[in-house]
């Protein structure tokens, strides 16, 4: 099988106002089990998720149409058409992309696939952890450090 990566149909994605409305999950699609893709149309004003960075998972953006801004560990720019980024796993990796401009954008984030995964979103100071089922069920947490709980909470 194959994807369009320019005249795929994209459905809805994140319902929150500010964050990528239209997406395209490629890996179900094509039956990828090592590696995961996703076509974002970001609106103006939309980014793809918050400034983060993974502990396992690599990522790579290709920008197919537009001019998104990258914000990294060391400053921000604005991409052209057929720009490649990587973002290695760790803090020096930590990432955001957005639309800044008044005309759409369309990316491709294509990433390894961890199972489990963590993520630390460095601006808000939380943490993410989850787990993907055979089943396809997605468990995970959020949280910050401060609100963890004791080792030992709820054991006898």
């Amino acid at each position: 099988m194959t994807v369009d990566l320019f005249g795929a149909e994209l459905v809805p994605g994140n319902e929150r106002d500010g964050y990528a409305s239209r997406e395209l999950e490629l890996g179900p699609s094509l039956g990828a089990t090592g590696w995961g893709g996703t076509i974002y149309e970001l609106s103006p004003g939309e980014r793809i998720c918050p400034y983060h960075w993974h502990a396992a998972e690599e990522e790579w953006l290709l920008v197919l149409t537009g001019r998104p801004t990258l914000r990294e560990p060391d400053g921000e720019q604005v991409l052209r058409p057929w720009d490649v980024a990587v973002f290695r796993r760790g803090p020096a990796g930590a990432h955001e992309v957005r639309n800044d401009t008044a005309e759409p954008v369309r990316v491709l984030m294509l990433s390894t696939i961890a199972n489990p995964e963590i993520c630390v979103y460095p601006d808000s100071g939380k943490i993410g952890a989850w787990h993907r089922g055979e089943d396809g069920t997605i468990r995970g947490l959020r949280n910050r450090p401060e609100a963890n709980i004791d080792y030992y909470d709820g054991e006898k």
